[in-house]
């Protein structure tokens, strides 16, 4: 229901379909279909049993405003997407019901789902990513030498070029790659621990004359196998520090792309003039002055950027948690999860629209740099006299 009407950076983009409602219940049905096969590889589940749960897991099969209504009644969809699935299972395969979610509990089933849609998620936000750093590489080499204002409290400081600019955007958004490739390789792992993070209710169901701790390390390393998420060293559940990390990553990439932002803010304005946005039918239109063209793209990707680290703070606070399953605090981390993944998605792909389209203005630039009446050069004067006349009093001359 969320068509994204008051998030336009995200709208439209594939980030928003990959951790839409949608995809968030593929991912859960995933999880519990991945679970089924991990179970029948260590011996619990039958094989048959499984390829039936994995073959009913499909979203398209259920109704997802139904799940979200009946969520009100036990504070989170996994109750009801449970109910549904096996529905469907019993239609089916009968013989598969008992087998479906078995030993398992919601908070394993929805924070695995959790990892899996940020995972999607991760890698469209990196591929973007990787496109602006290397758009602005190109940028970077073409203006090494393009002189411009560098600009310091809003003021003209002292000359730089527009291609130092550029590297220091591009050095930015790769430090945000290597955070976010570091927590995709490692980072999110699969959530097995049943009521209350002792996985009894998977060593139960494994037969007395199984060896509980051999049956516990076997699961959860054949669960994150099917899933392609990492090993956790303990169950997870009041151990929020996957969420908590990835949000900070989040936050960390919106941050990056919101300085490019807001220097083309800077830079676009008439009175400076320095550099332009792509254009294209109807962008930057005014509802009310026919001669504008705003720099929407800037503008969408600094809306994100003041967003994300805010919600990522939320994703922080979650860490102090109790017991072993909060009442409320898990339950908070669920739509700011979502608006950050959403948001830094939304601003990455904008990003490679903006940065690939930029049109740099060198003439614009060297006209800035008069604009002081070669004052802009006082600091390298300041240098130069200053073995003649001394320190003090070529600074006292200069001023």
């Amino acid at each position: 229901m969320d068509v994204g009407l008051l998030s336009p950076v995200r709208a439209g983009t594939a980030v928003e379909a990959a951790v839409g409602d949608a995809a968030w219940v593929q991912a859960m049905l995933d999880a519990e279909a991945a679970l089924a096969r991990a179970q029948a590889r260590c011996g619990t589940v039958p094989a048959a049993a499984a390829s039936a749960i994995t073959a009913a897991a499909r979203a398209e099969r259920l109704d997802v405003r139904r799940l979200a209504l009946a969520a009100r009644e036990t504070a989170n969809p996994v109750v009801a997407l449970i109910g549904a699935l096996t529905e469907v299972v019993a239609a089916e395969a009968p013989g598969a019901v008992e087998y479906v979610h078995r030993g398992s509990t919601s908070q394993d089933v929805f924070d695995t789902g959790a990892m899996l849609v940020s995972a999607r998620a991760l890698r469209l936000i990196v591929a973007d990513l990787r496109t602006v750093a290397e758009a602005l590489t190109g940028l970077a080499g073409a203006h090494r030498d393009t002189v411009m204002a560098g600009r310091t409290l809003a003021t003209q400081a002292v000359p730089t070029t527009f291609g130092l600019k550029a590297a220091g955007w591009r050095q930015g958004v790769l430090d945000s790659v290597e955070r976010l490739e570091r927590i995709a390789a490692d980072g999110l792992p699969v959530s097995l621990g049943g009521a209350a993070g002792t996985l009894a209710g998977y060593a139960q169901y494994a037969g007395a004359d199984a060896d509980d701790e051999a049956v516990a390390g076997d699961l959860v390393a054949a669960f994150a196998d099917e899933t392609g998420l990492a090993v956790p060293r303990l169950p997870w559940h009041a151990l929020r520090t996957p969420v908590a990390d990835l949000g900070a990553a989040l936050a960390h990439t919106a941050g990056a792309l919101g300085k490019i932002a807001a220097d083309v803010l800077v830079l676009a304005r008439t009175e400076i003039g320095e550099v332009t946005e792509p254009g294209g039918a109807g962008r930057g239109a005014s509802s009310a002055m026919p001669h504008k063209r705003n720099p929407v793209l800037a503008t969408m990707i600094r809306s994100a950027a003041l967003q994300v680290p805010a919600l990522a703070g939320v994703l922080a606070q979650c860490l102090s948690t109790e017991d072993e399953r909060s009442a409320g605090v898990w339950h908070t981390e669920w739509q700011p999860l979502r608006e950050c993944l959403r948001l830094t998605g939304g601003a990455a792909r904008t990003a490679v629209e903006l940065v690939c389209g930029l049109t740099v203005h060198p003439e614009r630039m060297r006209a800035n740099l008069r604009a002081t009446g070669g004052r802009i050069a006082s600091e390298r004067a300041a240098a130069a006299l200053t073995p003649v006349l001394g320190r003090r009093a070529a600074r006292e001359l200069l001023t």
